[in-house]
Parts: structure tokens; C-alpha cells; sequence
């Protein structure tokens, strides 16, 4: 079941993502959170953007959300995305439905613009995201560092309409 996040799902939420910051190149972050940390967080992003989280019998699996990608307000169409999903909950198509909700909702929003900021030697991330229609439109080198190694950093992006003849300039 996919439904929206509760700050009841803080817990299970912060266990999930701190198994990927203590184990991953996957997220940058380096020291894990607390589940107040995490509260708070979930409060912060849920109260203006999409937010959801996958449950099986009774027990957070995975979770996906939306949030600002840049601060300045001509970028206010376009949101960043994150999906993390429970080891066990992988290569199930879980993470398929999560976005899939997430997609819709922001296109149900208005929004133009998905970007999703993966580490470069995430493959399955990027294999992931272009099955969803999402292009890699930006390469960083070496701007993060985490267990001894300096990692890339990719940007993908969809675009949520269709482009008019305006848009492209005919």
C-alpha cells in the first residue's frame, strides 16, 4: 500500500536511511539521524510537498518525496526527488510505485520539473530512473567524499508536460 507519511513514520524512516548512510555511497550524509531528526525533516518537507511512504502489513518499506531543488524563486516549479526503499524491499517494483504516486502527484500540482541527484556509480539508481522516462542532463566529478573515495554526482531530470512549439522555440 502506498499512502502519505505520517510523523509517526519517523522511526522506520530514519532506520531505513541510516542503513544507507552507514553502509552507502548512496547518500552524503555521513553520521546518522535521530528519529526527532528525521521528524522533524518529514514534518518540514510534507507540509508543503508530495510525500509517501510504501507499507506491508503494517510496516514501512519504503518511502519517496519531493522538495524544493533550488531556493530562489524562478526554480519553483522544479522539485528534487528522493526514494529509498528497505533492503528487503528491493527489485520487487516497489520503488517503481513509489515514484510512480510521487510523478503523478507533482504533475496533479503543477509542477514542470523532477530532478533526482544520484551518485555517479549508482547504477542501479540511474538504470532505475531512466525506465521512469528521467535523462541524465548534468555530470559533477568528484564533489562528494565518503568512505575513503571521491565520488560523482549525476542529475536527472523529467520533465513533467509536454513541451509546446513555443517552448521549443517554433
Amino acid at each position: 500500500m502506498i499512502r502519505e507519511v505520517t510523523l509517526h513514520d519517523a522511526a522506520a524512516i530514519a532506520a531505513i536511511y541510516n542503513d544507507y548512510i552507514l553502509h552507502s555511497t548512496i547518500s552524503f550524509e555521513t553520521e546518522p539521524l535521530t528519529v526527532e531528526a528525521m521528524r522533524d525533516r518529514i514534518a518540514h518537507i510534507a507540509a508543503d510537498y508530495p510525500y509517501f511512504v510504501a507499507e506491508e502489513e503494517g510496516v514501512v518499506t519504503g518511502y519517496c518525496y519531493a522538495h524544493p531543488w533550488k531556493e530562489r524563486a524562478a526554480y519553483g516549479h522544479t522539485l528534487e526527488t528522493t526514494v529509498y526503499l528497505s533492503p528487503q524491499s528491493q527489485n520487487r517494483g516497489l520503488g517503481k510505485q513509489l515514484m510512480q504516486r510521487l510523478i503523478d502527484e507533482c504533475r496533479h500540482r503543477g509542477y514542470r520539473a523532477l530532478i533526482a541527484c544520484i551518485t555517479g556509480n549508482n547504477e542501479t539508481s540511474r538504470a532505475f530512473h531512466a525506465r521512469l522516462g528521467f535523462t541524465q542532463v548534468s555530470l559533477f566529478k568528484e564533489v562528494g567524499y565518503k568512505f575513503g573515495q571521491w565520488l560523482d554526482v549525476v542529475d536527472y531530470e523529467l520533465l513533467l508536460v509536454a513541451k509546446s512549439a513555443s517552448d521549443r522555440g517554433e
